[in-house]
């Protein structure tokens, strides 16, 4: 089997009901297009029993099918014993991700951004020689069809405007759940990761651009699919205070 260009870590917490629906139209998009060459992990975050069986079943047939039309593709499912946190999956993740991978990338499991807008990204980045981060953004613009409520994107805007006051980054959405970023560049850097839940974004982006990676923001289509795993007020201030503690702990390695 020929090695894949891009690892994808697909993180998932208790998504017995969503995930299984987007497992089949990621493998939609895989049986239509041999390249870019994806292994797509689906790393369950310690759900609950009968959620963890619903995805890891989602993920095998997705995997039976894609060996039996002969694609290059593949799926995998991992699983932690508890739940640790969306960025602790992620970065268990890449760990074991295929040595061979030329990008580790990240997608989140509840299809806000779709298989084929992901695809895009994939095949951008694989693509580009000149490129070591590709960031999806979810930025209103002409062509492309942003749907979130207004408490989330005035949310979104508070957030991404402290970020830029602490680390100023300058992308204009750091929280999108599809990012890749060049394996050669971030596999030294794993060690150094240490956000385990939703400051993880911030934290790679800011150890990447430490690297000189050269970074692309991408707008792309985007439909909020409720339920989201944030507890708006709770994990706002968490956030907050986050980006306070880690701008001083990162900057200890200065």
């Amino acid at each position: 089997m020929a090695p894949p260009t891009i690892s994808v870590v697909i993180p998932a917490y208790n998504e017995g009901a969503r995930l299984p629906g987007f497992v089949e139209l990621l493998t939609r998009v895989c049986l239509a297009t041999a390249s870019p060459l994806l292994e797509l992990i689906v790393f369950d975050d310690g759900s609950a029993r009968e959620q963890a069986e619903k995805e890891r079943a989602s993920v095998e047939a997705a995997q039976a099918r894609l060996a039996t039309e002969g694609s290059p593709h593949r799926f995998r499912f991992m699983a932690a014993e508890r739940n640790g946190g969306k960025g602790l999956a992620i970065r268990r993740g890449w760990r074991e991700a295929a040595p061979q991978a030329e990008w580790l990338a990240f997608l989140d499991a509840d299809g806000s951004v779709s298989a084929e807008e992901f695809l895009r990204l994939a095949t951008l980045a694989a693509a580009s020689r000149d490129l070591d981060v590709v960031v999806g953004s979810r930025v209103q613009m002409a062509g492309r069809h942003v749907e979130r409520s207004l408490f989330r994107h005035l949310q979104g805007r508070v957030f991404a405007t402290l970020t830029d006051l602490q680390f100023h980054l300058g992308y204009y959405d750091t929280q999108c759940g599809a990012k890749l970023f060049r394996a050669s560049m971030l596999r030294p850097l794993l060690d150094r990761l240490r956000e385990d839940r939703w400051l993880l974004d911030v934290e790679l982006l800011v150890l990447m651009r430490e690297q000189g990676a050269r970074p692309l923001e991408v707008p792309i289509d985007w439909a909020d699919a409720g339920d989201s795993k944030v507890r708006f007020g709770v994990d706002a201030a968490r956030m907050f205070w986050g980006l306070r503690k880690m701008h001083r702990r990162l900057h200890q390695h200065q």
